[in-house]
């Protein structure tokens, strides 16, 4: 489609670009009274108006109307070419950014982001660039800084399409699980919202987060409960589905893969619980064994004794 056409569909058609795998757009490119950007007097104020919304459009479609990442290569350098017709303004950033989370270039993403953020404090006010941010500082180890964005993400996430809810609130949930006991209740609350929107695989992944959370919370009984009313198979194929697992790349947890794992395996102990115990041990020697579960860990693998129970806290989502 030609580039014009594509603009001119990008501009009369919110929903082409606020839906679940569009951007907002850009205000400059925006019709808030009427058909502005297509307007002679916006044009002769800024005579490169028109390319660079083009130019936007076209990156937008090419990210978010492909399978694979062939088209998506194009899109850093169309980006910088909008960039340069109007520099400084913030949505090339955000678009670069983007693109380059999805071809798995999280710190440079990370930086066109924050160069985005740089140019204008409301440029990730958009939940799509905003997830878009707390993936790229989950996927660089930034983990404080993500559990923020997602918290800010999630309430601006109902024009997003059920699939991307759940992944977003799977995604935040491990992220804010990581950060310890402190944020354990929030993390309850945000696998309960991913298991509402969740199907297939991602809802299995969601049903073992909830547990695994619910009994990092002391609440152990609920846990088996949750367990037993979805699983009843084995979740490893379930956690290597392609969508779970970028989830969980995403929310910089896919360390935490055996924790789900073992607790899974814990429900149908049909080995007498060797095999689940064996999955906790592996979480120990791994990052988990520096985490702020390790603990809770090694009291499921039957290496220490009892860890306390935290505290019961008010608001907790349960």
């Amino acid at each position: 489609m030609h580039g014009s056409v594509l603009a001119l569909v990008w501009l009369l058609s919110p929903a082409a670009t606020q839906g679940a795998f569009g951007t907002a757009r850009p205000a400059e490119c925006g019709v808030a009274d009427g058909f502005r950007a297509a307007n002679a007097w916006e044009r002769a104020k800024e005579p490169n108006l028109r390319r660079y919304c083009d130019l936007l459009a076209s990156g937008t479609a090419k990210l978010v109307g492909s399978g694979s990442n062939v088209l998506v290569n194009e899109v850093p350098q169309i980006a910088d070419e909008a960039d340069k017709l109007l520099p400084g303004r913030a949505a090339p950033a955000v678009l670069k950014g983007r693109a380059l989370l999805r071809l798995g270039k999280a710190p440079e993403a990370l930086a066109a982001l924050d160069e985005a953020k740089r140019r204008d404090d409301r440029a990730l006010d958009d939940p799509v660039a905003l997830l878009a941010w707390a993936r790229a500082n989950a996927r660089t180890g930034r983990l404080a800084e993500a559990a923020r964005a997602y918290r800010a993400a999630l309430p601006r996430t109902s024009s997003l399409t059920s699939q991307e809810r759940s992944a977003a609130s799977f995604e935040a949930g491990m992220t804010v699980m990581a950060q310890g006991s402190a944020g354990i209740d929030d993390a309850v609350a945000m696998f309960r919202q991913a298991r509402r929107d969740a199907q297939d695989a991602m809802q299995i992944a969601s049903v073992v987060g909830l547990a695994l959370a619910l009994d990092r919370a002391g609440q152990r009984d609920e846990a088996r409960a949750v367990l037993a009313e979805r699983v009843r198979s084995d979740v490893k194929p379930h956690l290597a589905d392609p969508r779970v697992a970028e989830a969980m790349a995403d929310a910089g947890s896919a360390t935490e893969a055996d924790a789900l794992v073992a607790l899974a395996l814990e429900a149908s102990a049909a080995d007498g619980g060797a095999s689940a115990r064996d999955a906790w041990r592996r979480y120990l020697e791994g990052a988990g064994g520096k985490g702020p579960w390790a603990d809770h860990a090694r009291e499921h693998a039957g290496g220490a004794a009892p860890a306390k129970k935290p505290a019961a806290r008010a608001g907790g989502g349960r």
